[in-house]
């Protein structure tokens, strides 16, 4: 298992960095097909202490992204909440996914989390309640933000001729956009 915790606008000291090694290990007990962590410390100028410090974890769990950000007034406190997020996603994503594509039931470690599910939880269970068709023509970049800018939406999906792929464009936090483009093998 890879883990890679990197700084942005500080030094991480040693005894916070072990602190989160010691979080993600806790992590780790309950998924086994982790095959690596990315964690991103950082602080920003914020007027509120209490928002200063910013610990964002990214697992891949053998192709499963798991996410989560969390802010603190020092480290220790980011890495606590974020911890407890990534906990409840994993809980989740066990519960959801017992038995999902390359796994077994072997490489879960909470066996309590992943029992049959009962008829309550099952109709709690979020599904597809609509379904959107729509002809997809080619546009760049900037004709897929004006679109999606006028939809007034926070995502919008479309063909790409200069990647020759679908791309979905996606309105960030900060107010800037993000791409995902397909890899092509």
């Amino acid at each position: 298992m890879d883990i890679q915790i990197t700084g942005k606008n500080l030094e991480i000291p040693p005894a916070v960095r072990n602190y989160i090694l010691r979080k993600l290990d806790k992590i780790n007990r309950h998924l086994s097909n982790i095959i690596s962590f990315e964690v991103v410390v950082r602080e920003e100028s914020t007027r509120s202490p209490e928002q200063r410090y910013v610990i964002q974890v990214t697992v891949n769990n053998n192709g499963t992204f798991l996410r989560g950000e969390e802010r603190g007034q020092d480290l220790y406190t980011a890495t606590d909440r974020v911890a407890e997020v990534m906990n409840r996603q994993i809980e989740h994503y066990i519960k959801r996914f017992p038995y999902s594509k390359g796994r077994s039931t072997a490489t879960i470690r909470t066996p309590a989390e992943s029992g049959a599910l009962d008829e309550d939880e099952i109709q709690s269970m979020p599904k597809v309640v609509k379904v959107k068709r729509f002809d997809i023509k080619p546009m760049s970049l900037e004709e897929a933000i004006d679109q999606m800018q006028l939809l007034g939406h926070d995502f919008f999906l479309f063909y790409n001729p200069d990647s020759n792929n679908m791309n979905l464009i996606y309105k960030r936090k900060d107010g800037n956009f993000g791409l995902i483009e397909p890899l092509t093998k």
